[in-house]
């Protein structure tokens, strides 16, 4: 089941609500699995298992409920309503990470391109990233070739999601525009003892 956040007791989650805000009438049930989740972002989408339009899972339903994230591929079952912009999450009714897809074992993009790298591990600072447009770019210090960075490199090695500023440990080669990232690390991650 998903890890409650344990600094959320029960009278916490039960979220006090005005008469104007009572538990609205035209609620249904709905169970499907996370497409993605971003909490930088404050939001993701639900897929229903019956088909349809995917539903907004906001991380303030997700937390008022006591759960920090939603891992892709984790099963929910959620109370939802109609919404002017579509199904909207009301409320997580339960959840199971069991279901959770490790990122390493998400399919490459087929869009991505394959970079063979020139050389080993350098340390890289990123400059930005974002990650619904699914890349970004890290630096190895001023006067040097910005390296581009794609999302699915990222998941290929259980990265996430990049901040501007974090360090991390970066293989790269050329690509059609310009460097490219072929391999990532955390940079408190050892270096892999063959490269």
């Amino acid at each position: 089941m998903g890890t409650r956040d344990p600094s959320v007791s029960r009278i916490d989650a039960a979220v006090e609500r005005s008469p104007a805000e009572e538990r609205p009438i035209d609620l249904i049930e709905v169970a499907g699995l996370i497409k993605w989740f971003d909490v930088s972002k404050g939001f993701g989408f639900i897929v229903p298992d019956g088909g349809g339009a995917d539903i907004l899972l906001h991380v303030t339903v997700l937390r008022r409920d006591g759960f920090q994230t939603a891992p892709e591929g984790a099963r929910v079952v959620v109370e939802a309503q109609q919404r002017a912009r579509g199904m909207q999450a009301f409320r997580v009714i339960s959840f199971d990470e069991s279901t959770a897809i490790h990122p390493a074992q998400l399919p490459p993009a087929r869009t991505h391109v394959q970079v063979v790298p020139s050389g080993g591990f350098e340390i890289a600072v990123v400059k930005w990233f974002n990650r619904i447009r699914g890349f970004g770019f890290v630096t190895r210090g001023e006067g040097t070739e910005d390296i581009f960075v794609h999302m699915e490199t990222l998941r290929k090695y259980g990265i996430m999601d990049l901040k501007p500023g974090d360090s991390l440990l970066v293989r790269f080669g050329p690509g059609s525009k310009g460097l490219m990232a072929a391999e990532v690390r955390p940079l408190e991650t050892r270096l892999p003892s063959s490269h």
